[in-house]
């Protein structure tokens, strides 16, 4: 008899988030467009909003790379450019 776990392969664990950014005068903020429809101009938005509150810049605007969803990450390339260009990144939005 095999036993099959419902439950499937254990991924690895939990990763820790970053800590906050506790000033935003002089930091670069990005945008990762998630795909759902109108996330990029309500992100993009309430981005040009907090930096025009805090002294902070607009530096990238860009979504997760050809194929991709809300469901799914974005490429690595996409990644590097986010990590080069940007100290705080908005991505997401609920429905």
């Amino acid at each position: 008899m095999q036993i099959y776990r419902p439950d499937g392969a254990v991924g690895s664990g939990p990763h820790a988030l970053a800590p906050p950014v506790p000033v935003l005068t002089g930091k670069r903020i990005g945008v990762l467009d998630n795909g759902k429809p109108h996330a990029r101009l309500l992100m993009v938005q309430m981005a040009e909003h907090l930096a025009k509150r805090s002294g902070a810049t607009v530096t990238v605007v860009t979504d997760k790379g050809r194929g991709h969803n809300a469901a799914t990450p974005c490429s690595d390339q996409v990644l590097d450019t986010l990590v080069k260009e940007a100290d705080l990144i908005i991505t997401g939005s609920a429905d």
